[in-house]
């Protein structure tokens, strides 16, 4: 029986980005729930790993979207067995959170919108070698969490990254994404060029065909270790 990994999203975009190629390549089973559509996290059995992707929710406000308490305790259940979790984007700052950090929009407005570099930290080890130029679609951050060890950052987002005891990952940034999804949503955000730190779409596309393979190898070979030991 294949192994499942459960994908926690946010959204109605095609599921065609590298975690669910991965999986497939790799003889995973994905297996997809919606909270915010009315799904539960608690009748899916036994699975090896959980991803919960980006969207568009504060993850602080609760009370308006309470789908985010079911996640939440999502998140609880992953922590307290040990499943392998990897938080992106709004995942990754419902991780924060969960542990008890500040999350939200920061006091300036900066958008990241389009691709821009990281640098691993002192700590980062194998995780990151070099800089890297990445997705990214934000405009609020998290404080680093009591016990997390920050892998990656830049000047005006300093956590980019971070990993929670051994097998718990928060990446602020979208390393999942395709060219094909990027362009959906060069599209679907158009409102929000002239922001703030957002790059125009010309500068997008050509850090894209410049960065984007190298992107797509450094996540391929983390997912090559944190669903591979999850198997």
């Amino acid at each position: 029986m294949a192994p499942r990994v459960l994908l926690v999203r946010h959204g109605d975009e095609p599921a065609d980005d590298r975690v669910v190629t991965w999986l497939a390549a790799n003889g995973f089973e994905a297996v997809t729930r919606k909270p915010v559509a009315g799904d539960r996290l608690n009748d899916v059995g036994e699975v090896a790993a959980s991803v919960i992707y980006g969207g568009l929710f504060d993850v602080f406000e609760t009370a308006k979207y309470p789908f985010l308490l079911e996640e939440d305790r999502w998140i609880a259940q992953c922590l307290e067995k040990g499943i392998p979790l990897l938080g992106i984007c709004q995942g990754c700052q419902q991780l924060a959170y969960h542990l008890g950090a500040w999350a939200g929009a920061p006091e300036r407005e900066y958008f990241e919108f389009g691709y821009y570099p990281v640098e691993p930290s002192e700590e980062a080890g194998e995780f990151l070698q070099a800089p890297l130029v990445v997705t990214q679609a934000h405009y609020h951050t998290f404080d680093l969490p009591a016990g997390a060890v920050r892998l990656a950052g830049n000047s005006e987002y300093p956590n980019q990254a971070f990993r929670y005891g051994e097998n718990v990952f928060g990446f602020q940034f979208h390393a999942e994404v395709t060219p094909a999804g990027f362009r959906r949503w060069q599209d679907s955000k158009a409102h929000v060029y002239g922001r703030p730190g957002v790059q125009d779409m010309q500068t997008q596309n050509r850090l894209m065909a410049a960065h984007d393979a190298a992107q797509a190898r450094w996540f391929n070979g983390f997912l090559d270790s944190f669903l591979g030991q999850a198997a």
